[in-house]
């Protein structure tokens, strides 16, 4: 079975529980183990948390949800104007902002970004794991 979802999203702080508890569910239905489901919860979280916080200029967000019993990919997008990924700074020891795609990195696999100048920003992450019995 396979769960595959495409929504566009106001870009606003609601939107982030909204799409985490989306993807909550079709892990619940295909019986992801918990720890899997908690990783990817976390990292699409900051995902678009990212793009509330610094996508000047998008008004939305779109999220591409892909769950299969073995795997997950996710994509998150912007229309806003971009960033230089190669500009990313390591995150701050003292405060808990700069963290989200270290964050992202740390809890997914095959992660990738892409950004145009104007054009906008899309993160990809995917996670693999046991299909359930």
């Amino acid at each position: 079975m396979r769960i595959s979802l495409h929504l566009n999203l106001p870009r606003e702080a609601d939107s982030v529980p909204a799409v985490r508890r989306l993807l909550r569910c079709a892990l619940a239905v295909l019986h992801v183990d918990r720890e899997s489901g908690e990783d990817l919860e976390i990292a699409l979280s900051e995902a678009c948390a990212n793009v509330v916080k610094h996508a000047a200029g998008a008004d939305t967000i779109e999220v591409r949800l892909d769950v299969a019993e073995d795997r997950c990919a996710i994509d998150v997008a912007d229309n806003g104007s971009g960033f230089d990924a190669t500009t990313v700074a390591e995150p701050d020891t003292v405060s808990d902002r700069g963290r989200g795609l270290f964050l992202i990195k740390a809890l997914s696999d095959n992660v990738r970004m892409q950004s145009t100048p104007r054009r906008g920003s899309l993160i990809h992450f995917e996670k693999s794991f046991a299909a359930a019995p």
